[in-house]
């Protein structure tokens, strides 16, 4: 429907005035039958003179009459034309068509409603019979009268056509918009879907990556440090051939590491933590390893808890269970210490656990990453810390022992 709207709109604007000079051509003839001569004249004139007129105004994409200057010359000019033909002969009332249409097409402000207004005048002088009428006062009062008649009606329903086509022309044009933006934001949300997409397999590479390094740690808390502890039994098993009572002790021990080393490897492949941690609470999960690390390193320790111990989240015991077992690790293979102090410390907001030795120390600053050399210890601390939000600090210098702290938050277990 709006595109047949469109087409009669422009169907009007284009062939208006040639309408009207086509029905005054023809229509005129019966009324000047018998009169003078210069009336033909006029006709045969100024019909194709108007035509041509109209034409160089109006044809072409954008019409002419679109720019201000042209429109009101054309305006002007098909309104003096019109008088003249009207004059000659009073059918020719019907180019005044064409004048309200291309006055509110062409020309702007007031000078639209001027227009109409002198179109009307010509058309009421018309109606009244033009020429042939015997013009007395009452008939100029009856031409006033049609005159208004004549712009309220016809210029005004011009105008309101005009209004109405304007409103539809930018409804379509909103119409367009929208579905330009309808587009646009189509094209955004399979972008954006596109991008999700990316996202997502991102986070499950990430999600691997992260898994991977959490099972390497596993690995190194558990087999490594197994395997270490039953090289050190099996190697003080061998020097104690004269000794059979050690030697066994020796090797016993070695068979118990390997037992739990390979129950713990098995564990951590499920993803599980250590096993003491789900035999016990924390602090007594911490005492019982520490109990067993001193009794196969000879190293005197003390293990203490402060505050109210409270479970926590599975995590968080976790990372402070295997920082307390690499703590001791790297004790008992660098520090060369004769006494540690293990401290786990509940707070209201943190729980903290603090390792000191009394060993040989070392320079943080110019001590790399990693103690033992296999890719993990402080570094793995570290980052088993900050995986859960906390922290780790270590203070230590060369002859004066090393001071461990990690903190993470006390989130309670149920909280999850």
């Amino acid at each position: 429907m709006d595109a047949v709207e469109h087409r009669i709109d422009s169907a009007f604007d284009r062939y208006g005035p040639y309408l009207g000079l086509v029905l005054g051509l023809v229509l005129s003839p019966p009324f000047l039958v018998g009169g003078p001569a210069w009336p033909w004249w006029v006709i045969g004139v100024l019909t194709p003179v108007t035509a041509g007129w109209c034409a160089a105004f109006t044809a072409g994409d954008p019409p002419r009459a679109r720019r201000p200057v042209a429109g009101g010359v054309y305006v002007t000019g098909l309104i003096v034309l019109m008088t003249a033909l009207v004059y000659a002969s009073p059918i020719y009332a019907f180019q005044v068509l064409a004048v309200y249409l291309h006055a509110f097409a062409f020309l702007r402000g007031w000078w639209r409603f001027v227009a109409v207004a002198l179109g009307a005048t010509v058309v009421a002088y018309a109606q009244i019979g033009g020429r042939f009428a015997e013009f007395t006062s009452g008939l100029w009062v009856a031409v006033a009268v049609l005159a208004v008649a004549n712009a309220l009606l016809g210029g005004g329903g011009t105008y309101f056509g005009v209004v109405m086509s304007e409103q539809n022309q930018r409804r379509r044009e909103i119409i367009d918009e929208l579905g330009a933006t309808n587009r646009r934001l189509s094209e955004a949300l399979d972008e954006n879907a596109i991008l999700h997409a990316q996202l997502l397999a991102q986070a499950r590479e990430a999600g691997m990556l992260d898994e991977r390094a959490r099972l390497a740690r596993e690995i190194h808390d558990t087999i490594a440090q197994g395997l270490t502890g039953i090289v050190t039994q099996l190697e003080a098993a061998g020097v104690a051939d004269a000794d059979p009572a050690v030697r066994s002790r020796h090797i016993d021990t070695a068979r118990a590491l390997a037992r739990e080393s390979l129950t713990e490897a098995r564990r951590s492949v499920d993803a599980l933590g250590p096993q003491q941690l789900a035999e016990a609470r924390l602090p007594d999960a911490i005492a019982d390893m520490a109990k067993r690390w001193a009794e196969t390193s000879g190293v005197q320790l003390v293990v203490d808890t402060t505050g109210d111990p409270r479970p926590l989240l599975p995590e968080l015991e976790v990372t402070l269970f295997r920082v307390a077992q690499e703590a001791l690790v790297n004790v008992g293979k660098h520090a060369g210490a004769s006494r540690v102090g293990l401290t786990l410390s509940y707070m209201e907001d943190v729980v903290v656990l603090d390792v000191r030795d009394d060993g040989c120390g070392f320079a943080p600053a110019t001590t790399p990453g990693t103690v033992d050399g296999s890719g993990f210890g402080l570094v793995a601390m570290e980052q088993r810390v900050s995986r859960v939000g906390g922290s780790l600090g270590v203070e230590s210098a060369p002859g004066d022992g090393t001071a461990l702290s990690a903190t993470v938050p006390a989130t309670p277990a149920e909280v999850r």
